[in-house]
């Protein structure tokens, strides 16, 4: 199951990096309520909170601008994604829209289904946005320091690769940081 989940969270970081980023506003929200170490959310009405040994923000100047890249799994198989290009630190919010071209911050949130009689029979939904032109979200950042990253976000992510349907998804975040 480890494998398993490695897996998944490696293919949708692989493919969260491939995109670009755009910042729209000085305000970094009020930071939320996640305990150190962890992400909470809401997510259609169900609660997720992250495992913290495989919940990181990680910060990475590579390529000459920073990025901002958000994992957080926990035990049951769920997984939220989140990556912010052209990452300018805390007091800041950064929206999750297809609007402009080429420069599009993304998240995603999984569910894996482990089928342990058959482990290959396994299952992985995945929302995600943007999922079209318009805005779905958003992440604001209240505060960074060198060892951890607070803020706080919502969207509304489209499973675009299953059944089309949309979950609305809130919560916040008090990660460890990495830097690379």
């Amino acid at each position: 199951m480890k494998k398993l989940n490695f897996l998944v969270l490696f293919v949708l970081t692989l493919s969260l990096v491939t995109f670009s980023s755009c910042s729209t506003s000085d305000d970094g929200g009020d930071g939320g309520n996640a305990p150190s170490g962890l992400l909470v959310a809401n997510v259609s009405g169900k609660s997720f909170k992250s495992f913290e040994q495989s919940s990181t923000a990680t910060v990475s100047t590579a390529g000459g601008s920073k990025t901002l890249i958000i994992i957080a799994t926990n035990s049951d198989g769920n997984a939220f994604s989140m990556t912010v290009f052209g990452y300018e630190g805390a007091g800041k919010t950064y929206d999750f829209t297809g609007a402009t071209l080429g420069i599009t911050n993304v998240a995603s949130y999984s569910e894996t289904k482990v089928n342990l009689s058959n482990p290959q029979a396994s299952t992985t939904q995945l929302w995600q946005a943007p999922f079209d032109n318009t805005k779905v979200g958003s992440i604001a950042i209240s505060e960074e320091t060198d060892s951890k990253v607070v803020g706080t976000f919502s969207f509304k992510g489209k499973n675009v690769g299953g059944d089309g349907s949309i979950k609305d998804i809130e919560g916040s975040f008090n990660l460890k940081k990495q830097t690379y």
